[in-house]
């Protein structure tokens, strides 16, 4: 009983201890009073980009508590929204305190600054997201450094085999749907799935005469409401028997329904 009740007193102490941190924290304002860095040269007091502003604060807070590359990675996002904002916000002409536009400018500065910053201590990441990043920039480097990712673990995601498909879809588009198809498998239940794969299963088939397989997956596309061609616009473009497409439509159901239920495999196509 004895050691029950300690170990009660400690939880409760601990509950105590984490509030109290969480309510110091419960404002970005009480944040930036504590840790005025996290938010030093930024446009704060400004209605504009506020949203972005926050944003881009408690993750250079989650940094600070835990500096991995992946926060890091996360904080280079943000600061991205938060530029994007201000390179508008910038210039708009204040109706007062005109030294707001002075105050918007050098934040637009300081986040070009802390663009470049982040980008160097990302540049030597083993991450495959970032590396994947780096080279959508053009770093060649980065490209060899993700095909070599190429068949492990690393890679197995659906984000990162669609990125993988992209690098193929000139070069071998038999790997290119293979891979698109392997991207599908790896989705669970509930997932949001990204458009790009099924739009790009539609065209490359298209592209390549299956005219089945383009069929199905366009009417897949549709039942995730994706910007395709209505039905009418599918049976001029693939004219066929009302069985045929009795058929096919059964398929593109099944497959439908397997993708929402985190249960698609790629035989499913066969």
């Amino acid at each position: 009983m004895h050691f029950r009740f300690i170990k009660l007193a400690l939880l409760a102490s601990l509950t105590t201890l984490l509030s109290g941190c969480y309510e110091r924290h419960r404002t970005t304002d009480s944040l930036c009073e504590s840790y005025p860095a996290l938010c030093a040269e930024l446009n704060v007091n400004d209605g504009q980009c506020r949203i972005q502003r926050t944003n881009l604060i408690w993750q250079r807070f989650d940094v600070h508590k835990n500096p991995t590359d992946a926060e890091k990675f996360k904080e280079l996002q943000f600061t991205y929204d938060y530029q994007k904002c201000l390179e508008y916000a910038a210039r708009i002409e204040p109706t007062e305190l005109k030294e707001r536009k002075t105050i918007r400018m050098n934040a637009l500065i300081h986040s070009y600054d802390a663009i470049k910053r982040l980008n160097l201590e990302l540049s030597t990441s083993p991450d495959p997201d970032i590396i994947y990043y780096r080279w959508s920039q053009g770093d060649q480097n980065a490209l060899r450094q993700f095909l070599l990712l190429e068949g492990t673990p690393k890679l197995e995601t659906p984000a990162l085999q669609l990125a993988l498909a992209t690098y193929y879809t000139y070069k071998d588009k038999e790997k290119t749907l293979a891979l698109l198809k392997h991207a599908l498998e790896l989705y669970k239940k509930g997932d949001k799935i990204q458009p790009e794969i099924i739009q790009s299963l539609a065209t490359i088939s298209h592209q390549k005469g299956l005219t089945q397989n383009a069929y199905i997956w366009a009417t897949v596309g549709s039942h995730f409401n994706l910007p395709v061609a209505n039905k009418e616009k599918l049976a001029a473009l693939y004219p066929m028997v009302d069985s045929k497409r009795e058929t096919l439509d059964n398929s593109a159901n099944k497959i439908t329904n397997a993708l929402k239920n985190g249960e698609f495999t790629a035989d499913m196509m066969k």
